[in-house]
């Protein structure tokens, strides 16, 4: 069976991809408390609706691809909610039909030629320790269980019919390499992988990036590669140097350029000028990205202007 890869018609010609921004921080904008282990994923419990019209104001504001709240969704993570296993897995089945939803709604609206996309998301282990280790990869477990963790939730995205995942905010490369073993056994399914990192040749936990590229560039279900939930100022010199590494279509999709505090879970603004996404969307394209988006504390107005940079490109 051949492996399904959205992106490769909506990328011909060299083309850009929209990504969308954080789902987190307009959540919080319409009065959500996210002070908690499942952070947006609390919010399919709470009020799934304001999910949707999330994704709906990305899709309307030109993002090409929604990334479903499922990023801190795993059944480990809802039983501290006491929730059993299949009320995790509908939930996490749950996200997917909301940006699917919302996707039907804006073609509804605005109908196009060009196929809208729903990524997803897998967050890393990282995230369920809500500790701030997706920043830093120093956690450790025997690849048998990194599998055992990722299993049921990519079951779930798969069952609900995702066009892709979105492996991201990945620190660690023994969880990259616990990731692909399993979507072996989805041998249909494409990902795509983005990394956080330590700087512009090298992941969180130390790898180097040039190990990174060297394991994707044999993966047939690798779709796309490259970095999320960095600092503005890091984009170019990572995507230099995966550009020289790897043919994979690269893509970028930071945060805000502020610092986040793993202890307060708070953001900080950061000294200096960085630009803002709109301004650098283009030099991120020169520099090979071809999926453009944003990740924490961006919001539809960011993806707006980072469309409007690329319009045609």
């Amino acid at each position: 069976m051949s492996v399904n890869n959205p992106l490769a018609p909506l990328l011909a010609d060299g083309r850009s991809l929209i990504l969308d921004g954080a789902l987190a921080t307009e959540l919080e904008a319409r009065g959500c408390d996210l002070s908690d282990p499942l952070w947006s994923a609390k919010v399919l419990l709470e009020n799934p609706t304001l999910i949707y019209q999330v994704h709906l104001d990305y899709f309307r504001a030109g993002a090409q691809c929604a990334i479903t709240a499922s990023y801190q969704a795993t059944p480990q993570g809802f039983l501290r909610r006491d929730l059993d296993e299949k009320q995790a897995l509908a939930l996490i089945a749950k996200s997917v039909q909301l940006a699917q939803q919302a996707r039907t709604d804006y073609l509804a609206q605005q109908p196009q030629e060009a196929p809208l996309l729903v990524a997803g998301s897998v967050g890393p282990y990282g995230a369920f320790l809500a500790d701030g280790s997706e920043y830093r990869g120093d956690y450790h477990l025997p690849q048998a269980e990194m599998i055992a963790f990722h299993r049921p939730r990519i079951d779930a995205l798969a069952a609900a019919g995702v066009d892709l995942l979105a492996c991201e905010t990945l620190p660690s490369f023994a969880e990259l390499q616990a990731l692909l073993t399993l979507l072996a056994d989805y041998p249909t399914l494409g990902a795509w992988f983005s990394f956080t990192l330590r700087d512009s040749e090298h992941l969180s936990d130390g790898t180097p990036l040039a190990e990174v590229a060297a394991l994707l560039n044999n993966s047939p279900q690798a779709l796309a590669v490259g970095v999320n939930c960095i600092a503005l100022e890091q984009v170019t010199p990572a995507l230099r140097t995966l550009a020289a590494l790897t043919t994979l279509p690269l893509l970028a999709y930071p945060n805000s350029g502020e610092h986040y505090d793993a202890v307060s879970k708070t953001w900080h603004a950061c000294g200096g000028e960085h630009g803002s996404l709109g301004s650098q969307a283009d030099a991120w394209r020169q520099s090979g990205a071809r999926l453009i988006g944003g990740c924490c504390r961006t919001t539809p107005q960011d993806i707006r202007a980072i469309a409007g940079q690329l319009a045609g490109r």
